[in-house]
């Protein structure tokens, strides 16, 4: 709404809030109506945030609708206030007819309550009638024909903060408020209901295709839906068998719809993502996961279900909106392979690489007994003890229960086996690097680093994890080595560190000392690392100056 002072309201604003009036009644669904609503109060009504604050089937309030900052919208979307606590604010403070204005001089009581909140930020203000960033206002929805009644059935609130004039609405703007909310409950009412026709409408069109005109319109907004949409059927043998697909699924998946019809969503989606679509209810369920395209891609999709009953105590079909997210998906997976990668080898970083081991080690050790040191985990008289957890049974099945089913990592060291094999870590530190930086600069510095990834990587099997701790540092994961295979892999990984490497149009050379550490349970992952790094920096003292660089 204007800003103008009242009585004297420019046309425009009417046509604007009449306008916004107009869309709540037109709104597709009932989440845009709640949204109109909201935008409709910053953008009409001229405050500068706005909240729908909707009455749940317990009574509670959730807020379904935010509108004038993206921050605080993510922030308190969804979030709940009690029905109590709304009960308590509705009932103080100044009554402005049906509006409740609480002044900030009273509303810091509720400060501690569970309602949702958010407030502009502003200076105190100066003037009697000028808005205080702690003032409340809100405009309750009550069931159309109820409006007024304190008996009626309250449907929402609308919460308002902060006009853009900066001071308390006069006579009109409460008005206009007042007659906001009242026809933002009808028009809440009237989607209801209208969802409710919608799914009436699909029942009718799947048991008799009687009413034409119904069924045109479904089909019309069914097939020409810019997102894909499927119904497929539910319960019996035939549970999730599609029945009918629109074209935008059809050139998503890049299948016609007689081919179609030969699936279930089971028999497309990606077998790792199977879990996934088992696990999401069918009760509105909703899900992200991989379809297959006829091409043997995949592709990532949203896919949400909605149960649409053919006739009272009939069969029931799903009606399945899938939207494709590839690119949001592809950014997310970029993201997250930042976060877990060293940007410039594109190896697991320090975190990850952590995270892998820790997924390999429980925090009770393999052998009877608990290490008391570091040393005693390479080949002191704790693991001369017989192969096991050493479980106390009297503490009941319990304490066996969290290690039951994990395949305990063994360091080969302990073993009394000579040909035991374990999770060999594989510490490497580049000699001589330093020196390349300061003589060819950081740039030489980083061509060598990424030509070292790149040949660890190279000298390493599929399964093995080859991660840059940082600086020159790199370590590898090799599962099922033993001591020879661990020694045999460090000599060839040397060997191929040693050779030549163009940087900076130049050949340069760098040498690599490696310490070999084993893993096994009862261990941290930072301790398995600094055992590795102490014996690289053994085997390094070890080897004279002049042989520690590779030329």
């Amino acid at each position: 709404m204007e800003t103008e002072s009242e009585p004297y309201v420019r046309l425009a604003s009417l046509r604007q809030l009449h306008q916004v009036m107009a869309d709540m009644n037109t709104a597709r669904s009932l989440a845009d109506t709640l949204q109109t609503v909201a935008d409709g109060a910053v953008g009409a009504l001229g405050y500068e945030l706005a909240c729908v604050n909707l009455v749940r089937p317990d009574g509670d309030l959730v807020v379904a609708a935010f509108s004038g900052n993206s921050a605080a919208e993510s922030l308190i979307t969804g979030r709940v206030g009690s029905r109590d606590s709304w009960e308590r604010r509705l009932t103080m403070g100044e009554q402005w007819g049906d509006l409740v204005f609480i002044p900030h001089t009273e509303g810091w009581v509720l400060d501690d309550d569970d309602v949702p909140q958010w407030y502009t930020d502003g200076p105190a203000p100066r003037f009697e009638d000028e808005w205080h960033p702690a003032d409340r206002l809100f405009a309750p929805m009550y069931t159309p024909g109820a409006q007024g009644n304190s008996s009626g059935e309250l449907l929402g609130v609308i919460s308002v903060d902060r006009p853009r004039n900066g001071r308390h609405p006069g006579a009109w703007g409460r008005e206009a408020l007042q007659m906001y909310a009242f026809q933002a409950a009808i028009a809440i009412s009237n989607a209801r209901l209208r969802s409710n026709m919608q799914r009436a409408l699909v029942r009718l069109e799947r048991e008799q295709q009687a009413l034409r005109a119904s069924e045109e319109s479904f089909r019309q907004a069914f097939e020409y839906a810019p997102s894909g949409m499927a119904i497929a059927e539910m319960g019996g043998d035939q549970h999730g068998r599609i029945l009918r697909t629109n074209d935008a699924l059809c050139r998503l998946l890049g299948r016609p719809a007689s081919a179609m019809r030969r699936y279930s969503f089971s028999d497309l989606v990606h077998p790792e993502d199977i879990g996934t679509l088992l696990r999401t209810s069918a009760e509105g369920g909703r899900a992200e996961l991989r379809l297959g395209r006829r091409d043997g891609s995949y592709v990532w999709v949203s896919l949400r279900n909605s149960v649409v009953a053919d006739a009272a105590d009939g069969p029931r079909f799903l009606l399945t909106h899938v939207e494709d997210i590839e690119e949001r998906k592809r950014r997310e997976l970029q993201l997250a392979h930042r976060a877990s990668h060293d940007s410039l080898t594109g190896l697991p970083n320090s975190a990850e690489l952590r995270s892998r081991l820790s997924a390999r080690l429980c925090h009770r050790p393999a052998h009877a007994g608990a290490l008391e040191s570091l040393d005693a985990a390479y080949g002191h008289p704790a693991f001369d003890a017989p192969p096991g957890h050493g479980f106390d049974f009297a503490q009941g099945a319990e304490a066996f229960d969290g290690y039951d089913h994990h395949v305990h990592t063994v360091a080969p060291e302990g073993a009394h086996d000579d040909g035991a094999k374990g999770l060999a870590v594989l510490f490497c530190d580049l000699d001589g690097f330093k020196s390349i930086n300061d003589r060819f600069g950081h740039n030489a510095g980083d061509a060598v680093l990424i030509e070292v990834a790149r040949r660890l990587t190279r000298g390493v099997r599929d399964g093995d994890t080859v991660a840059r701790l940082g600086g020159d540092e790199f370590v590898i994961l090799a599962d099922g080595l033993g001591k020879a295979d661990a020694q045999d892999l460090a000599v060839r990984l040397r060997n191929e560190i040693i050779q030549p490497i163009r940087a900076e149009g130049r050949a340069v050379r760098v040498g690599a000392s490696f310490g070999i550490g084993w893993a096994h349970c009862g261990m941290t992952a930072d301790e398995v690392l600094k055992s590795a790094d102490e014996r690289m920096y053994v085997e390094k003292r070890s080897r004279p100056k002049q042989h520690r660089r590779a030329g």
